[in-house]
């Protein structure tokens, strides 16, 4: 009988550790799901300011002559856009100042009273007198109108200036 209680103790011995081992395989199967959850990635790091600062330098040294080159390049284009634009109004304004002296002269050719017209003193003006009157209208109109460009381009060349003088400004590094 003492053999039998051995044989029962170990029978009870082994349903135990099936029994713990059905709970550890239980327990344990999660673990490889568990590994890859719990498994970190970093996504970011963290790196020094001096680090941090040389990079900057760095990337601003490569951009600074791009953007420099497409900023002259902008501005060169404006600056052909204004001097059309300004030479459209200086056509416009000229069109229309030799429209109004053609007007004048379609008024002269064709009436006859403004041919024996007088000038300012009272006497007739001659159609050679006539003509050298509206010659000389005609150049204080171009010598107007070439004061006015030239007054345009001394404002541009200073506006350059200004933005030329701005412009290193701009693109320093704060340390």
């Amino acid at each position: 009988m003492a053999l039998e209680g051995c044989v029962g103790s170990l029978r009870s011995s082994m349903q135990l550790l099936d029994s713990s081992i059905n709970i550890l395989d239980e327990a344990t199967n999660d673990f490889p799901r568990l590994s890859k959850v719990l498994h970190t990635t970093r996504h970011f790091e963290l790196i020094s300011e001096p680090d941090l600062h040389s990079a900057q330098s760095a990337l601003l040294s490569e951009i600074r002559p791009e953007v420099e080159s497409l900023l002259t390049r902008v501005q060169n284009h404006l600056d052909k856009l204004e001097r059309r634009e300004q030479s459209l109004i200086a056509k416009c304004d000229l069109n229309d100042g030799r429209l109004g002296t053609q007007d004048g002269n379609a008024e002269s050719a064709f009436t006859p009273k403004n041919r024996g017209s007088a000038g300012a003193n009272g006497k007739p003006i001659s159609a050679v007198q006539e003509m050298k009157y509206k010659q000389l209208r005609a150049k204080k109109q171009r010598l107007s109108y070439a004061v006015e460009t030239l007054e345009l381009q001394a404002k541009q060349r200073e506006r350059q200036l200004r933005m030329s003088m701005a412009a290193p400004q701009q693109f320093e590094v704060e340390d």
